[in-house]
């Protein structure tokens, strides 16, 4: 097939077929690496929300409060393992992750935020 275009090396790889020919294969590894982080710290985050809005089945997370000190220690025991699991090279090698900027942790609170909303409204 004349269409089929055979690569047997990287270096070999033809300028112009793909949508990532501006970007080296290292760097496609390690944005991919990135959003691999930023997802699971995004899942951390959607799973605090889910955890505050469980507290009760009809009194609002305001009337109900914080008291809670396990589901306390049990979020705080969450972000710290996060932040170890993102930040520790040993740790990304192992889980394909890499260490986070900033703003790669603000993707999922729109989500808890919209979690909690919901929950609020319909309590």
């Amino acid at each position: 097939n004349p269409n089929v275009i055979e690569i047997t090396d990287i270096d070999d790889q033809p300028t112009g077929t793909g949508c990532f020919d501006s970007w080296t294969i290292e760097q496609q590894a390690e944005t991919l690496q990135h959003a691999q982080g930023a997802f699971f710290v995004s899942i951390v985050i959607s799973q605090i929300g889910g955890g505050l809005i469980c507290k009760t089945r009809k009194l609002s997370l305001f009337q109900q409060g914080m008291k809670n000190y396990v589901l306390d220690l049990g979020i705080l025991s969450e972000v710290c393992l996060a932040v170890l699991l993102t930040y520790i090279p040993p740790i990304n090698d192992a889980f394909g992750t890499a260490s986070l900027y900033g703003l790669h942790w603000l993707p999922g609170i729109p989500f808890a935020m919209f979690e909690a909303v919901y929950d609020e409204h319909r309590k």
